[in-house]
């Protein structure tokens, strides 16, 4: 069941997500119905904060992705159709030795609004999945891009935070549009 994804402007987006504790049947339905999210709106990452739970947990699903990546689980090389989608709970990302790239960016709340972020390209993140395993995911390109930008919700970091003033004065109108249609919303819920 997909569930509804908070756009810009809500408080829960500038909320750092608290530390998973208990791995039940209640988080791995969560991450479920968040992956089930994801594919409906498109996207290949989510962060609960997109969904209105402040906790460390996103989800991320790079199968369709048409950009080439390198990535290493756990000191191997899975062919990604085993592990994705998958849940990065508590994730803490290093980053490594490599160029930054720009890359043109959008996120599920901010329906429409797409620009330029650089980001590290290289990066090892540990993590715990859904059963409270850790495990350590060392990757380039559009997968470590897609994490950062994932983990960056789960800190209350949004990526319009990380875009440079003139790429972000470029989309600023638009920006404004969507916090005062969030606001709108939140001040006129639909009637049940």
């Amino acid at each position: 069941m997909a569930l509804p994804i908070v756009h810009y402007n809500h408080p829960v987006l500038r909320k750092k997500g608290a530390k998973v504790t208990v791995f039940d049947a209640a988080l791995a339905l969560l991450a479920e119905q968040m992956i089930a999210t994801m594919h409906t709106a498109s996207g290949i990452g989510l962060a609960a904060q997109q969904i209105g739970q402040a906790i460390q947990l996103c989800v991320v699903d790079l199968r369709g992705a048409k950009v080439d990546f390198n990535w290493e689980l756990d000191g191997g090389r899975p062919p990604k159709e085993l592990f994705m989608p998958f849940a990065l709970v508590n994730p803490e990302i290093k980053f490594l030795p490599s160029d930054e790239f720009v890359y043109e960016e959008g996120c599920l709340s901010f329906p429409d609004i797409r620009g330029d972020v650089i980001r590290p390209d290289a990066i090892r993140v540990t993590y715990q999945d859904l059963q409270g395993t850790p495990h350590v995911l060392v990757c380039d390109d559009l997968l470590a891009r897609c994490i950062q930008h994932e983990v960056d919700h789960l800190n209350g970091t949004l990526f319009i935070d990380r875009m440079e003033k003139k790429v972000r004065a470029a989309i600023t109108p638009d920006i404004k549009a969507l916090a005062q249609a969030t606001r709108e919303a939140a001040a006129h819920p639909p009637q049940a």
